[in-house]
């Protein structure tokens, strides 16, 4: 008996922790997104203005469409990156995983400074472009959405190849050898076998990066500033405003991604339960 409540002693700094730092602000952001602006009681309005107003429809739809494209071409990238990495001997590996762990923490502001000077409007492969010829790189804008897509896919490969590589370890050699054993290649392996037996993980990592995109703040602000709507970036303009404050409609805003986030893991969960049960059977 002494011995667990050692235990739940020892457990207890990090559910204070928990609660303080998470819960409790959770549950504070959910209160006040009900509470008209700037007193006391219950209000549907800061909800209803969200899913009418036009500004704050597109913040959604566009955060959702950039989380979903950066994080479908971020995995299809990591999937042949990760291959590579557990198909190269332990000193190449192990190479590549620290280049990753590296490349991995490179976001926010730096990362948007780092395009700005490659591909800003006087950056070094803009004018690599136009000595060369080369229109695609001379007439490309990093201030528009496709630069914004391009430094979100950028910064979701390091991570989804360092959470796809471990998988490639459950794949048996003796599964491929069945394979051509009984006729089959390649290709018959890899979309029979191989595939079906890691797509949990995948869609697993599918959903980490999801919401890894769609609540990235710092990267999109630095390079577009409020020039392209977002959540993340309508969220902060209620908290941080020079005139006026709107923490209420922010909190609002604040659980209308929150409830995003939930529900493409919970979507993310059902497919991965379907494809569990495929396997087995």
């Amino acid at each position: 008996m002494f011995k667990s409540k050692r235990y739940l002693l020892a457990i207890l700094p990090f559910l204070l922790l928990v609660i303080g730092y998470e819960l409790v602000p959770i549950l504070m952001i959910v209160i006040r997104s009900f509470q008209p602006q700037g007193h006391f009681g219950f209000t549907l309005e800061h909800y209803q203005a969200i899913f009418q107003k036009r500004l704050y429809q597109q913040a959604v739809i566009n955060s959702i469409i950039i989380a979903v494209i950066s994080s479908v071409i971020g995995i299809i990238i990591a999937f042949f990156g990760a291959k590579a990495a557990n198909d190269s001997n332990s000193k190449w590996r192990n190479f590549f995983i620290n280049i990753l762990n590296m490349t991995s923490n490179f976001a926010g502001i730096p990362l948007a400074f780092a395009f700005i000077i490659l591909l800003g409007n006087m950056g070094v492969l803009v004018l690599v472009g136009k000595a060369v010829g080369i229109t695609s790189l001379e007439n490309f804008n990093v201030y528009s959405y496709k630069g914004l897509l391009l430094t979100y896919i950028y910064f979701q490969i390091p991570l989804a190849t360092l959470l796809l590589i471990p998988i490639f370890d459950g794949l048996r050699k003796e599964w491929k050898e069945a394979v051509l054993l009984l006729g089959g290649n390649s290709f018959i392996y890899w979309t029979k076998v191989a595939i079906p037996a890691i797509l949990p993980s995948i869609l697993a990592t599918i959903s980490v990066l999801f919401s890894n995109a769609i609540a990235a703040y710092s990267t999109a602000y630095a390079l577009l500033a409020n020039n392209y709507s977002l959540l993340p970036i309508r969220i902060s303009e209620q908290f941080v405003g020079d005139l006026v404050q709107r923490k209420e409609f922010g909190s609002a805003l604040a659980v209308v991604l929150m409830l995003t986030m939930i529900i493409s893991t919970m979507i993310n969960n059902y497919f991965i339960k379907r494809s569990r049960g495929g396997a087995s059977l």
